[in-house]
């Protein structure tokens, strides 16, 4: 490994809080509300920023987050997937950063997004990090299924991909398809996007410009889908479809998801790993929508991925 990475987890710490700064400023123009803004420490070391609007005008509830970590793991797992040899039962020294996305708007014609970016190092007893990768990605998860919109959001992004590498945008979206899926229902929580972990295939300098891009990507494909559906027209089952889906998007969170999972058992505060999830949901029992409506329609694309670009 050489020089750039001596100094990679402060740049992607700058690169974060810039982006969570730009991207509050941007939601909260667009709302009109303003984001709380919770400073914590975690004791085993690092910091995190929790940034949230609930209640707006145009979003229900939307969170910008940002963690900066350092710990220790035992990690002969991802040692072995890299093939380096730790030794057994040591704890070795990690730093994670990273900055996740939620989105979640009053309207049910508006779609929830989530976008996570994410760099990862560990180390032994050098200053030079064992192992080091990125991760993320993003995806859209609307109430209803509007081809449009699904056909830019994966526009924008392949477009991204394909300026580094035009294999990362079909590996990636297959990738994303299966991470965000309901097994116990057999559906997928939207229609995907981006999903990626362990990326260090190219030197760290270009995957960094890769992850930048993607950040921005993720703001320049959605924020024009909200603002298309945003003021649509909706009746009261549009809303109560929207909360069904919802509950579909805390059910996959608390169930299956490893970001939340890894978060709860790493001591990383919880009121900031939950803060992800919608303000509102209903779990109706035994829910099966009216064959051939709107709603019936949107559960077929979401048990049968498509390819959208």
């Amino acid at each position: 490994m050489g020089t750039e990475h001596l100094d990679m987890n402060s740049r992607v710490e700058q690169f974060i809080l810039e982006t969570q700064d730009k991207t509050c400023a941007l939601l909260s123009r667009l709302d009109g509300g303003e984001f709380t803004t919770d400073y914590w420490k975690r004791p085993e070391g690092g910091y995190g920023i929790t940034r949230v609007l609930e209640g707006g005008t145009v979003f229900e509830k939307a969170c910008v987050n940002v963690s900066v970590i350092e710990g220790k793991l035992k990690m002969q797992s991802v040692a072995k997937r890299k093939g380096i040899n730790l030794q057994d039962g040591v704890e070795y020294k990690f730093k994670a950063t990273g900055i996740s996305i939620s989105i979640h708007p009053n309207n049910p014609f508006a779609p929830s997004a989530h976008s996570n970016y994410r760099y990862f190092e560990l180390f032994g007893n050098e200053k030079v990090p064992l192992v080091y990768w990125f991760g993320g990605g993003a995806d859209l998860n609307p109430a209803y299924v509007i081809d449009e919109d699904a056909l830019f959001f994966h526009y924008v992004h392949k477009k991204t991909c394909d300026k580094y590498d035009k294999r990362y945008y079909p590996a990636f979206k297959k990738w994303c398809d299966e991470y965000f899926y309901l097994p116990n229902r057999a559906e997928y929580r939207g229609v995907g996007g981006l999903f990626f972990d362990d990326l260090d295939d190219k030197p760290a300098e270009e995957l960094f410009s890769f992850i930048k891009d993607c950040a921005n990507a993720f703001l320049y494909s959605y924020i024009p889908i909200l603002s298309r559906r945003v003021n649509t027209p909706f009746l009261k089952k549009h809303k109560e479809w929207q909360l069904v889906r919802r509950s579909r998007y805390v059910e996959f969170n608390l169930c299956f998801d490893r970001g939340t999972k890894f978060g709860l058992n790493s001591s990383i505060r919880t009121e900031s790993i939950l803060s992800a999830l919608p303000l509102n949901c209903v779990f109706h029992y035994n829910y099966v929508p009216q064959e051939g409506s709107l709603e019936s329609l949107t559960i077929e694309v979401l048990r049968n991925p498509r390819d959208w670009a």
